[in-house]
């Protein structure tokens, strides 16, 4: 498609044009200036394309299902507890697998605008060969949340809230964006040694979070020595893998 200001120059020069070949001789009487017919040509095409790649862009719109403001879910349904979705596969062979026999409902929200949940799955404990000899020993719970926004677009409020966890916002967060995940991904890491992996895909926001605790279990007090926090950025990968498993798992 042209643009405006070829438009502009192409038409003043036409217009010179048929200026000289108007008064290089007489006109028939009742005759109409050329450069008026000239004139209403071009802009008659500028007005047809103009209302062609309107209809283009309308349709285009209306095909992603943005027209109208709702954002793509992308085949995201929330139509039962996301956590029997994950199976926690990597992650269980990372660190440890989920807790055997116990069963978490998640906390469900239905409405026209969103559907919502959230769910926690605490990880086996530690064995006794893995424990400190102190008494000393690590435990593990993994978070699930989705959203699935129905009526409005969530990524200016998923970009703006990247350093936001649930303590509050945090300027110490780190967060390291996640290439070919979702539409744009991230991967939160806190000082108290939280990790979250932040998806949005269309209007589906997905989270997983792993958090880990130190905790005392053996007779009497406990000592002032406890064990040091792990490292859960070596669960980077383990976390990503998880993640593409829920998100595969709320599609079916």
């Amino acid at each position: 498609m042209i643009s405006e200001p070829e438009m502009a120059g192409e038409f003043g020069e036409a217009s010179t044009e048929h200026a000289v070949l108007l008064h290089s001789g007489p006109q028939a009487e009742g005759d109409r200036p050329p450069q008026a017919t000239r004139y209403g040509a071009k802009w008659t095409w500028a007005l047809g394309g103009a209302v062609v790649a309107s209809a283009v862009w309308g349709a285009v719109l209306f095909a992603d299902g943005s027209r109208d403001g709702a954002p793509d879910l992308r085949g995201y349904r929330l139509s039962q507890d996301p956590c029997g979705a994950v199976r926690l596969k990597s992650i269980g062979t990372a660190i440890s697998p989920r807790e055997p026999g116990t069963r978490f409902e998640a906390g469900m929200l239905r409405h026209d605008a969103l559907d919502q949940a959230q769910c926690y799955i605490p990880l086996r404990a530690e064995s006794e060969q893995q424990r400190s000899a102190k008494g000393w020993y690590v435990e593990y719970t993994v978070t699930i949340k989705v959203a699935l926004h129905k009526k409005t677009d969530p990524r200016v409020e998923f970009e703006a809230g990247r350093t936001a966890t649930d303590l509050g916002v945090d300027p110490e967060t780190e967060v390291e964006e996640v290439p070919g995940l979702g539409d744009k991904a991230y991967l939160l890491s806190s000082e108290g040694g939280e990790q979250e992996l932040r998806v949005l895909d269309g209007g589906a926001v997905l989270s997983l979070g792993l958090t880990s605790s130190v905790n005392w279990e053996d007779e009497g007090q406990a000592p002032d020595d406890a064990v040091e926090l792990p490292d859960l950025a070596a669960h980077k990968a383990a976390m990503i893998s998880d993640m593409r498993d829920l998100m595969t798992g709320l599609k079916t």
